[in-house]
């Protein structure tokens, strides 16, 4: 049975996929990256591939690339770095989850495949035991996101027996705003050990009363400082800070959720906030407007969010 060197916990960057202009990758500026993650913001793990990082929208060869990079770039560097390799086709998840064991990643997570879906939990671990299998020296992570996937198999009935069918399971990413699957996640398993992180930032601080043992976001990549103070409040069992950082937090979310929030303008705020250019997203996604980012930079800087200017 595989296990990670140690559980993952903490927070865990869901990384961006840097673009040019005409929407190649920009693997010139992936070191900068884990650096400015590491030194800035106190994110030691990653999430690559994943909604994020657009991995649904590269090529497999392009998935491969960028994996590589990741592992590369991270060495000494990072604790952690997971690889999203779910698609829509079993044999392409395979691939990709054996290339990840081949370069040295430290576990692998899939999404329920969306358009031919699995209609009950066994079928879907049918699946997801077949990835497994492909890397069986690397932890393995189910990454539940209903809202995306259509699939609405309860993460807590998943999870139910997982480990007598798929061994190298080691945990969850739940990304779900249903904090009653979530608490039976946890209270179901609490003696198996399992890495349950928590995916919807906004709520960070609900998960982790729950007893979430950390979180995968977006918002890690330039709110990582400031998360990690709540989760140092919280550590401390010093509630009403953490709530104030929650709350600090959720004013920026809830500001760009009401003018249109999703990868584009995460790259948009990620190359104004860190100063390396993230680039457009894919289509069929569209560039953030330059509205969007002068009105989140103010909100931003109104929350004192933004520190002094990186070069670009």
């Amino acid at each position: 049975m595989a296990l990670p060197k140690k559980k993952l916990q903490g927070l865990v960057a869901a990384t961006l996929t840097p673009m040019t202009e005409n929407g190649e990758i920009n693997f010139s500026v992936i070191g900068r990256y884990v650096d400015y993650l590491v030194k800035d913001q106190g994110v030691k793990n990653i999430f690559v591939n994943g909604t994020t990082g657009e991995g649904l929208s590269l090529s497999v060869s392009e998935r491969r690339q960028v994996a590589a990079e990741w592992v590369a770039q991270g060495k000494n560097k990072l604790d952690q770095v997971v690889i999203h390799v779910g698609a829509l086709s079993l044999k392409e998840s395979q691939e990709l989850a054996r290339h990840a064991a081949e370069i040295g990643a430290d576990g692998i997570a899939v999404i329920a495949p969306f358009f031919f879906k699995s209609q009950n939990k066994d079928a879907l671990i049918s699946f997801l035991k077949e990835v497994a299998a492909a890397a069986p020296a690397l932890p393995f992570y189910y990454y539940h996101i209903p809202a995306l996937t259509g699939v609405k198999i309860r993460a807590e009935e998943l999870l139910d027996g997982i480990q007598d069918k798929i061994p190298t399971f080691q945990g969850l990413k739940f990304t779900d705003t249903d904090l009653l699957d979530f608490g039976q996640c946890v209270d179901q398993n609490h003696q198996r050990q399992f890495a349950l992180l928590f995916g919807v930032d906004e709520q960070l601080l609900s998960a982790l009363i729950m007893g979430a043992s950390g979180a995968v976001g977006s918002t890690y990549n330039y709110l990582g400082k400031k998360t990690n103070q709540m989760l140092e409040a919280f550590e401390k069992k010093d509630f009403t800070t953490a709530l104030n950082y929650q709350f600090c937090i959720q004013r920026f979310i809830n500001y760009v959720i009401k003018l249109g929030f999703g990868v584009s303008q995460t790259k948009a705020i990620m190359t104004l906030v860190s100063g390396i250019p993230m680039g457009p997203p894919r289509l069929p996604l569209q560039k953030a407007t330059q509205e969007f980012t002068a009105n989140a930079e103010a909100k931003l800087k109104s929350l004192d969010f933004l520190g002094p200017k990186k070069g670009t």
